[in-house]
């Protein structure tokens, strides 16, 4: 992790011609773009082609695909991509959000409030589910950058969206103030970040969730994912629950 970097590349996304009232409007939202020069300042790295696809990042690491959101988008591009490099795939999620009002039109800030919803590395399992014949692939990796942002929201009336559409503000765009944290995992070793402390030789979902400190449903869906990275396998039942333990590669 390196904030000087990072602090360069918010200023120089924020400073570019990427800004417009302070606030990015293109395609590239303003989170993808400080991450893209982030992980690559070097520009003629962006967007190259690979396999019919065009990458984020090609570099000396290989591949490095940003996706803030919607990791089906991904899928096609890991088909083509894993096979012949090694793919970074970077997920940031929002640590601490503030929530801004604008007036997309004019620019015009309402006031600044923290939200009381807070991201953790966990968050991430449900965007997994969808790239997961993927997870245990040695060419594969992931980033989680945990970020606190500014979250800027359009009123319902300046969506342009018809009357029944309308569901409240609209998020218009995210802007990272901070970088707390990034996480590496590669490799099903790399896999048991997700694995509590605590937990016995063989355990049930309903003792990795209480673990986790996320219940039991999300532990049975986090178990589904990990057992696709290969770091747990199933051992037999329980009563009506399935035990895992670890794989003997992660012993």
């Amino acid at each position: 992790m390196d904030k000087e970097r990072f602090y360069c590349s918010l200023d120089k996304v924020l400073n570019g011609e990427h800004e417009i009232n302070g606030i990015g409007t293109y395609g590239e939202k303003t989170v993808h773009a400080v991450l893209k020069n982030y992980f690559e300042p070097y520009t003629d790295s962006h967007e190259q082609k690979v396999g019919g696809f065009v990458a984020d990042i090609v570099g000396e690491d290989g591949i490095i695909e940003i996706q803030t959101a919607g990791f089906e988008k991904l899928y096609k591009k890991l088909e083509a991509f894993l096979p012949v490099s090694r793919v970074t795939v970077v997920y940031p999620i929002p640590r601490n959000k503030w929530i801004i009002p604008i007036d997309p039109e004019t620019g015009e800030r309402g006031k600044r409030r923290k939200s009381p919803v807070t991201g953790e590395p966990l968050d991430i399992f449900p965007e997994l589910y969808k790239i997961k014949p993927f997870l245990s692939h040695e060419n594969f990796r992931l980033c989680i950058v945990m970020l606190d942002v500014e979250e800027y929201r359009v009123p319902p009336e300046k969506t342009g969206l018809r009357r029944g559409r309308r569901r409240g503000y609209v998020r218009y765009d995210r802007i990272p103030v901070e970088l707390a944290d990034e996480i590496y995992i590669s490799g099903k070793n790399g896999w048991k970040y997700f694995i509590p402390d605590g937990l016995p030789e063989e355990f049930t979902s309903r003792d990795l969730g209480s673990a986790a400190g996320v219940g039991q449903k999300y532990g049975s869906f986090m178990l589904n994912i990990l057992t696709a990275a290969g770091v747990v396998e199933r051992t037999g039942k329980k009563g009506n629950s399935f035990l895992y333990r670890l794989s003997e590669e992660c012993l």
